[in-house]
Parts: C-alpha cells; sequence; structure tokens
C-alpha cells in the first residue's frame, strides 16, 4: 500500500512513519520541517505546505494521512486565524484533493478536545461536543470538512486521541506526562494546577498503533474514534510521574497542588475504536514514564524552545513576511 502522510515529520508522525514502513506499507512524507526531520533515512520527505499540494500529487497513493495543523491550545490561542485555517480549511481542501486523486481513505488526526466540558460523564463518539476554545472548535470543524466527502469510493476515518506522551524521536515537552517529567528532571519539582479535572491519556507508541489499525481496516470502515488508553484525573497523572521517578532517581520530588479552573475537563469510552479498528492500547502512564527516562541523555537542555511548540510556532510566525 502506498500512503502519503501530510506532518509526518512531528512528535506523532517520527513514531507512525517507521511503523507503518515496518508493515510493508510505502510511505512518503510531506512536512514544513519546523523542527527538523529525525525520520529514517529512507523515508522520502517533501519539505513544503500541504496547501500547495495539488490533485496530482496524490495521484497513485491508496490513504493520506493528516497529522498537520496547529497542534495545541497554546499555538492556537496565539494565532487564531492560522489555527482555524491550518485546523479547519487545510483538512477539509485536502480530503478534497485527495478524493479527485482517487485515493481511496483519508485518517484525520482529530482530538477528544472537541468535547470541551463534558461535567463528569464519560463520553461517546455520539455525545455533544461543547469546546468553546479555538483548537477544539477548528478541530471539529476540520473533522465536518473531511467527512463531508465520505462516499462509498472514499472512506475518512477520524481519530479523536486523548492527550498524547511519551518518547519520540521528534520530542515534545508540553504535554501532561512529558512536562512533569521534565520539571521533575530538571527542577526536583512538579506543579499541578488543577488535580481534578479528567483527561485521556495515550501513549505516542499507541497512537501510531491506532493509526496503523486506521490503515488496515476495511474500506467499508468510517467515521469517528475515541482513541486513549484509559481517563485519569491530572492528580492521578501526578502521582503515578511522582512515584515512578522518585524511584527511578533515588531522590524525592516536591510536589505543589494549586487549584485553578480549568474549563477544558473530559474523559471519553474507546470501546467503537476497539470493535470496529481492532485498536488495543498497551503502554500505560507508568511505561511513559519508563521510556522518556531511557532516552533522558538525548536533550541535555530541557529549555530548548525545539522541545515546545509553542516556541518555535512563535519563531515560526515572527519570521513570516508582512504584507503593507
Amino acid at each position: 500500500m502506498k500512503i502519503l502522510v501530510g506532518g509526518g515529520a512531528g512528535y506523532i508522525g517520527s513514531v507512525l512513519t517507521p511503523v507503518l514502513k515496518e508493515h510493508s506499507n510505502e510511505v512518503n512524507v510531506v512536512d514544513l520541517l519546523w523542527f527538523g526531520n529525525r525520520l529514517p533515512k529512507d523515508v522520502p520527505v517533501r519539505q513544503a505546505d500541504l496547501f500547495d499540494l495539488a490533485v496530482k500529487d496524490f495521484e497513485g497513493y491508496d490513504q493520506f494521512i493528516f497529522l498537520g495543523g496547529l497542534s495545541n491550545d497554546p499555538m492556537a490561542e496565539f494565532d487564531p486565524a492560522l489555527n482555524f485555517i491550518s485546523n479547519a480549511a487545510l483538512p477539509s481542501y485536502l480530503a478534497f484533493a485527495a478524493k479527485r486523486a482517487g485515493v481511496r481513505r483519508f485518517v484525520y488526526a482529530s482530538s477528544c478536545s472537541v468535547y470541551g466540558y463534558t461535567v463528569n460523564e464519560l463520553y461517546d463518539e455520539d455525545s455533544p461536543t461543547t469546546c468553546s476554545y479555538p483548537y477544539g472548535i477548528s478541530k471539529l470543524l476540520g473533522e465536518r470538512g473531511v467527512l463531508q466527502h465520505q462516499d462509498d469510493s472514499f472512506s475518512t476515518i477520524i481519530l479523536r486521541q486523548g492527550t498524547v506522551c511519551g518518547y519520540s524521536p521528534r520530542m515534545r515537552f508540553d504535554l501532561i506526562v512529558n512536562t512533569m517529567f521534565k520539571h521533575a528532571m530538571s527542577r526536583g519539582a512538579i506543579t499541578v494546577d488543577n488535580p481534578s479535572i479528567w483527561r485521556p491519556i495515550l501513549d505516542v507508541r499507541d497512537t501510531a498503533l491506532a493509526f496503523l489499525r486506521a490503515v488496515q481496516a476495511d474500506y467499508s470502515i468510517g467515521g469517528i474514534f475515541n482513541v486513549g488508553f484509559d481517563n485519569f484525573t491530572v492528580g492521578q497523572v501526578c502521582d503515578i510521574v511522582r512515584d515512578d521517578l522518585q524511584q527511578l532517581t533515588g531522590e524525592r520530588i516536591k510536589l505543589t497542588v494549586n487549584h485553578i479552573d480549568d474549563f477544558r475537563n473530559y474523559k471519553v469510552t474507546t470501546a467503537k475504536a476497539r470493535t470496529y479498528l481492532g485498536f488495543s492500547p498497551r503502554y500505560t502512564i507508568s511505561d511513559m514514564v519508563h521510556s522518556l527516562w531511557k532516552h533522558r541523555e538525548e536533550w541535555g537542555d530541557y529549555t530548548d524552545p525545539r522541545l515546545f511548540n509553542i516556541e518555535t510556532f512563535k519563531h515560526v510566525v515572527s519570521a513570516r513576511p508582512t504584507t503593507a
């Protein structure tokens, strides 16, 4: 199978792309390379804006995976206009172009943040999407734009991901488990702003597995699927990270707990992905911590802006030419 991955050199793509190749797929990547390229040398990478792709660029591919766009709330709130262009208009256009080129499936990386605040209810894919923040709204609009193209000849699969964490060759430290690890290692302390809010958590290796299962699914399957390992309060995540690192380092890690309001609170059921895609996640929060610990010598400076999407994004935006 021949697969094109948009944004495939990022945090998820750097784990997913080798997995796709290991399963006998031919994989090409298109990426702006804001964060460099840490993919295997044998992966063809085109450095380009995904908006520059035309119908002819999709010809000959069986499937397209969209991992592009802006990846979190801070980036969306820093540049709301670009957020809506990149997360809503861009995937809608790419699905249009891919379908015209004869691509059989479009897999869109969405987010459970579309649910907003669930008042401690367990949400499935048919539950209300009430997010009022730019990032979640844009991901929801992207979903709708992609799903609009679905028919018997064009399968669209939307993966609403939980908070993805763990080690990737293109590392990020702006994700809940990774951030706690960074603070524990660099400061000897973890701060929790609100221990009671819920998040579905997902190891990046299981994220890659979810996309693999989407690619492998029968073409009759389409629609929206929640993907996560399990739901945890932020307080639970902190306890696990802290306990594991105290054992690994042999040192006590300080803890500060605040009670700051946060209106992004959601927990989801992933039964549909298990039933229709055969997605069975394997990696726990402790597994994530140990994966980070294993690679701890790779970073050195935990303040490197390349390890934080928002810092790199600010630099990219400031470097863009302005019009009079």
